[in-house]
């Protein structure tokens, strides 16, 4: 039974001087979060959105694609950008750049991401080996942000290879950072096994500051139980948000203890979808998005069962008529 503390609605969310609409946020997914999927989850009820996660060195260095992936959507009226590096100095000069080209209200450090890439170059979640550098970077962002009045937030893991987050958290706050999101895996764990929201609880023992709980929220109710679970203040949904913009209204619906909105049919489904996609062949050309639509497409019908042959033939598509006429063809044969 949801408690009276999380139904609250006069319950609000602070990072810094923000304050957010609600409290179910979408997780920063390289590969995912572009500005069009963006768009869409705030318009499913996102209380926050946040760009990919840009390197710091890129920025520095000019690179195009970086600073493209900072443009915010139309409707991002407070955006939060992601930045990843582990050198203090590279950050101090990415920051107002990044915050010049975003206009973002808030800057979050990825300091979980698990991919070999990343971590191989000590950043990412290979950060959490290293608190006193951790520390270093929050501090450094803090100050190369503060003619902004952009407050620094940090997203981790609950540690490496086993729990080491208190500690960790307890830097990051002494260093001055403004909320902490904890994915409740280690890096080891990359995205298998539970998530373990019980280290989650322990790290809203340990620190005052805002807290953000990730992990594990595939569901409407998961967000109920995740923040009665943790004591956090808000809750981030990644891989359950893909094809399913509509879980942020639905979560929020929980937390609220309303009655929560069904699932739209395939008409509403495929309607989206195809507002999603336009939005992105607008921003990237029909080449770009249509190659990207592939796994949005296989996201936005799982479950309907023999969809994977509509699937396969987006592979051979060159423009947006095409892709418009399978849509088309999927509302038909799926809807009543």
């Amino acid at each position: 039974m949801i408690t009276e503390l999380i139904k609250a609605e006069t319950l609000l969310v602070n990072i810094g001087k923000i304050t957010l609409p609600g409290r179910v946020l979408l997780a920063p997914m390289a590969g995912v979060t572009d500005s069009a999927f963006r768009q869409i989850c705030l318009e499913q009820g996102a209380a926050l959105t946040y760009s990919e996660m840009v390197s710091a060195k890129g920025l520095i260095y000019h690179d195009r694609k970086s600073a493209e992936l900072l443009q915010p959507a139309p409707n991002e009226q407070v955006f939060a950008i992601q930045l990843f590096g582990s050198e203090p100095d590279i950050l101090r000069q990415a920051v107002p750049e990044a915050l010049k080209i975003s206009g973002a209200a808030i800057l979050d450090l990825n300091m979980g991401c698990p991919m070999p890439k990343i971590v191989n170059n000590g950043e990412g979640s290979a950060l959490m080996k290293r608190p006193e550098l951790a520390a270093e970077l929050v501090r450094a962002c803090v100050e190369a942000a503060g003619d902004f009045d952009v407050p620094v937030t940090v997203k981790c893991r609950i540690g490496w290879e086993s729990e080491t987050v208190v500690e960790f958290a307890q830097a990051i706050e002494e260093a001055g950072a403004a909320a902490l999101c904890v994915h409740g895996r280690t890096r080891s764990q990359m995205y298998a096994g539970k998530a373990d929201w019980d280290a989650i609880a322990r790290v809203r023992q340990a620190v005052k500051l805002p807290l953000i709980a990730n992990g594990d929220v595939s569901e409407p109710e998961d967000a109920v139980r995740i923040l009665e679970a943790t004591g956090a203040d808000a809750c981030m949904i990644g891989r359950a948000s893909f094809g399913n913009p509509w879980i942020f209204a639905r979560a929020e619906a929980a937390l609220r203890g309303e009655e929560i909105p069904a699932l739209p049919d395939i008409h509403g489904r495929m309607a989206v979808a195809r507002r999603h996609i336009g939005l992105a062949v607008e921003r990237k050309g029909e080449k770009i998005a249509l190659l990207e639509a592939r796994h949005h497409l296989a996201w936005y019908t799982k479950g309907l069962r023999g969809a994977a042959a509509f699937r396969a033939r987006i592979s051979s598509m060159s423009s947006w008529a095409e892709f418009e006429r399978l849509l088309d063809e999927l509302t038909r044969a799926y809807g009543a």
